[in-house]
């Protein structure tokens, strides 16, 4: 439907040839097309008329309300804009275009499809000289649009806004004519079309096209400045001494809703309320740049957060494997969803998992030089290494120190490594990296040398990409790791943060992305993983689906994660270190002097080492084995979980063993490598037992729960 009122650019006269003309070009296309002279402030009458001549609104209103580009002007200085030139131009533009929508909407919202673009201009962008009416209906369709792209959105209607520069009646009075000739609207169509088109997800952006160019444009926002304290009146003098930070660009925000806006305010509220009586001229402190901020990093680096411990078995193993996305329906997922699988296993990641009880149980309250708001602390960057593969259960004890305190202008940065041990031994260390929003300012340095760098991928396309969806409720089920923030559940604490939702926790991305790495190129083997790095970059809604793009450089894997509906990263220069496959591993050891079975042996030592009190209590039981090899005995081992706090003991044993098992160093391998069945080799008498038969399962769950052998 073409609707062209066909009146002059002043808003007078009438005509039906402009219409007429567009239509007969459509039809001498092959298209099809009707005209329409109706004023667009009858907006009932121009939907009726397409209703009536194409019966279905979903093709047709996309065309009517592209075409909706009402054709006057009525330029004016401010000081000579009468009455009737600011009336006009709002009815037809701004009210137009209100009535126009409204009259569509209703037929758009119940066939769940819709596509609607606004035409504004740079004029309402930027302002132009004798356009004060203009500017003001044009960027009042921008508003128009911004809110109905929100409202639509749950009926898949979209809304745009182009702000074009194209040759046409209006352009032609303002424009030299070559300029005008070269402007095609032919450079605009495409765009429109695209926006139309039921693929585009795009909704509530605005561009500028012309020429072949388009451009998209959204707000940016200084980090701004807090020019009051509490308990004390705000003054203009503060606003003016404060006025190149608040003008400040430097790391500037780009907020995309209202939401997001209001955050700001609800965190001056909420940074002062945290605030101490201040007195009544607070720069006069000696330091003043820490009594503004709260930060002193000669105070506060090197300290100490109090040791916390952490407690766990295989059903938080199992907790976290779900929360991260895991599921019975991969049978490669089992081995770390099910405790009597051969080779249950904890994920490499569940060791942010005790690590982070450290932050969350207040300790970064107690540390000198660090007087902060905790309503404005953001997850900004995270490192873990594994040193030993995780146990599925057992007391981990984490050590948290602050390494470095960095100024960013806008905020401040908190670097804090934890080292969690288990029975003494180092299992794990992790980098957390906060930011702090509007604690910088205190003239700290930017940049640390303790910082784990992130890195960018490789120029190429990525060689694997995998894309896996999140549930409705994955933080739901995520949070029961550990991470209570409600945030991540209660929606009204999310719109107070500015989300139009809660959302998924950062470091469930995390885990998201670490076991696609650990499945696409270490077979799921949880021993080959050393060491991830992340930059949290932006926030995901449980639903979505996250894509983790990987390039592998030798035995590091680079990964960046997007929210595939958005295209928006997520996490960023991050990557992943693998561990080599292991040279000394058993099916590598030479075949002809050393046992191969030695390696494994040592391995159970270890472990007893980290858990053999608790294996005491729950096996109460010696194990004895004998290795042959081109059938002579070649070595004996034997496991006393009975007696003090377990050990393993290699040559003859002074007690007596419950259960004794005789098998070639080959056969045994083959046993702990999952290449030979233990019964069926009972059977075939390549394994032979004597005592107590019965504790051999009692065995057989330990080495499942403890040994990844």
């Amino acid at each position: 439907l073409v609707n062209d009122l066909g009146a002059d650019t002043k808003g007078g006269g009438k005509s039906s040839a402009a219409a007429d003309k567009v239509v007969e070009e459509i039809k001498a296309k092959g298209g099809k097309a009707v005209a329409n002279y109706d004023s667009v402030e009858d907006g009932e009458k121009l939907i009726q008329a397409a209703l009536d001549s194409f019966g279905r609104i979903a093709q047709t209103l996309k065309l009517l309300l592209l075409f909706f580009l009402p054709r006057i002007l009525r330029d004016r200085s401010f000081p000579r804009t009468s009455d009737l030139d600011w009336d006009l131009i709002q009815r037809i533009h701004l009210r137009g275009s209100f009535l126009v929508t409204r009259a569509a909407w209703n037929h758009m919202k119940n066939q769940k499809f819709g596509r609607i673009i606004m035409t504004a201009s740079a004029a309402g962008i930027y302002g132009n000289f004798g356009q004060a009416n203009y500017s003001a209906a044009k960027l009042g369709m921008l508003g128009l649009a911004n809110t109905l792209a929100i409202e639509g959105r749950k009926y898949n209607i979209h809304c745009n806004t182009i702000a074009p520069v194209a040759g046409s009646r209006l352009t032609e009075t303002v424009m030299p004519p070559d300029l005008v000739a070269s402007l095609k609207p032919e450079y605009v169509s495409p765009l429109v079309l695209w926006l139309c088109h039921d693929q585009c997800q795009e909704n509530g952006g605005l561009f500028e096209v012309g020429a072949g160019w388009i451009g998209k444009l959204r707000w940016e926002r200084s980090r701004g400045r807090i020019v009051r304290q509490k308990n004390q009146p705000m003054n203009p003098e503060a606003v003016r001494d404060q006025w190149d930070k608040i003008c400040d660009f430097t790391d500037a925000t780009k907020p995309a809703s209202t939401g997001e806006s209001l955050q700001s305010m609800v965190s001056v509220l909420l940074q002062l309320e945290s605030q101490e009586t201040v007195g009544a001229n607070p720069t006069a402190a000696s330091a003043s740049a820490v009594s503004t901020s709260g930060i002193n990093p000669a105070q506060a680096i090197g300290q100490k957060l109090p040791p916390s411990t952490f407690n766990f078995n295989h059903i938080q193993c199992i907790l976290y494997a779900l929360g991260v996305g895991m599921s019975t329906k991969d049978p490669d997922h089992l081995r770390f969803l099910y405790e009597g699988h051969p080779d249950f296993s904890c994920l490499p990641t569940f060791g942010v998992i005790p690590s982070q009880a450290a932050m969350m149980d207040g300790g970064l309250s107690s540390v000198p030089g660090l007087n902060i708001d905790f309503t404005q602390v953001l997850h900004g960057e995270q490192y873990l290494e594994l040193y030993k593969p995780l146990p599925t259960s057992g007391e981990l004890t984490s050590q948290a120190t602050i390494a470095d305190v960095l100024d960013k202008g806008s905020g401040a940065v908190i670097i804090l490594d934890v080292n969690t041990y288990s029975r003494g031994e180092l299992v794990c260390f992790n980098q957390f990296s906060v930011f702090v929003v509007g604690a910088g300012g205190f003239g700290g340095k930017r940049t640390s040398e303790k910082a784990k760098a992130v890195l960018p991928p490789p120029q190429r396309a990525p060689d694997a990409v995998v894309i896996d969806s999140t549930t409705r409720d994955q933080a739901a089920l995520y949070r029961l790791s550990g991470d209570w923030n409600p945030l991540h559940i209660d929606p009204s604490f999310a719109a107070m943060g500015g989300f139009q939702a809660p959302i998924l926790h950062g470091l469930c991305s995390f885990g998201f992305a670490a076991r696609h790495v650990l499945k696409q190129f270490a077979a799921n083997d949880p021993s080959r993983f050393k060491s991830i790095k992340v930059r949290f970059v932006k926030p995901v809604l449980p639903g979505q689906s996250l894509q983790t793009e990987m390039w592998k450089e030798g035995n590091r894997i680079h990964i960046q994660s997007k929210v595939k509906e958005t295209d928006a990263v997520v996490l960023s220069g991050a990557y992943i270190d693998l561990h080599a496959t292991s040279e000394a591993s058993p099916e590598n050891l030479p075949q002809g002097g050393g046992l191969q079975s030695e390696l494994v042996f040592e391995e159970i030592r270890r472990r007893i080492k980290d858990l053999g009190s608790e294996l005491v209590k729950k096996v109460n039981a010696v194990f004895s084995w004998e290795i042959t090899k081109d059938g002579k005995n070649a070595a004996q081992w034997t496991i006393d979980l009975k007696n003090g706090g377990g050990a393993l003991h290699k040559g003859p044993y002074p007690g007596k063993a419950d259960l004794t098992f005789t098998v070639s160093d080959e056969n045994f391998v083959q046993m702990v490598q999952g290449k030979l069945n233990p019964q069926k080799a009972f059977f075939s008498g390549k394994l032979k037992a004597r005592g107590n038969i019965m504790l051999s399962q009692k065995l057989e769950v330990i080495l499942k729960d403890y040994a990844k052998l």
